[in-house]
């Protein structure tokens, strides 16, 4: 079930008065386990996760912080949940792109569209990348394995491309994965400091512009 499904407009699920008591009580605790992970999410976004406290988002929530420790006994606890909860954001829509016959490539660019419409889900990422760099980090691990899983993956895909002729001769799939995997991250921190400015950068029109430099055109093909 989506997360967004499980929270109601006063943090209740839609069909809770219709739930008995006990199965009540388990829904409020699950609507409450993603008010938390939502407003972590935002301050780990602002402050980082190291500035961040659980105090403040328990206040942000509204709950006292031994009501929050209840849900989530630390902040690694609760960093896993709400790197899990961004993950099935992007990983759920991205699945229905290429269910729907995208193309990776194009559900790429789809993807990077997708972030410029929630800078919280892109300053999160981008400030939580930054810190995870020091191998302390609890996150550290967490990165370490999201990158090899995103350069094998767009690596493979553009080994698809040059065995289909669709990859310019020049291109190297291992080399540009790791070039697309920088743009889209520089892009990132590019485009939350232009924020609000009105020639602020469109990621998507880049990104999509960047690929046709590596991949072949349907039209150059046929010529």
């Amino acid at each position: 079930m989506p997360w967004a499904a499980f929270v109601h407009e006063r943090g209740q699920t839609v069909s809770e008065s219709a739930q008995p008591p006990r199965e009540r009580g388990y829904a409020k605790g699950r609507a409450t386990r993603v008010q938390i992970v939502e407003a972590a999410m935002v301050l780990f976004g602002e402050v980082g996760y190291r500035s961040a406290s659980l105090r403040e988002i328990a206040s942000r929530v509204g709950i006292s912080h031994p009501g929050l420790i209840h849900h989530f006994p630390t902040k690694e606890v609760l960093l896993a949940a709400v790197l899990e909860h961004r993950d099935e954001m992007d990983d759920s829509e991205l699945s229905a792109d290429l269910a729907s016959g995208t193309g990776l490539m194009d559900a790429v660019v789809r993807l990077v569209r997708r972030n410029s419409e929630r800078p919280g889900i892109v300053e999160l990422f981008t400030t939580l990348a930054a810190e995870a760099t020091a191998p302390d980090h609890p996150a550290h691990q967490y990165f370490r394995e999201r990158y090899a899983t995103t350069l094998a993956l767009l690596t493979r895909e553009l080994e698809t491309l040059r065995a289909d002729g669709a990859l310019r001769p020049s291109v190297e799939p291992a080399a540009a994965a790791r070039a697309l995997t920088a743009l889209m991250d520089g892009l990132q921190v590019q485009w939350l400091l232009e924020r609000g400015a009105d020639d602020q950068v469109d990621m998507a029109a880049v990104m999509r512009d960047a690929l046709d430099l590596y991949v072949v055109g349907a039209a150059e093909r046929r010529d």
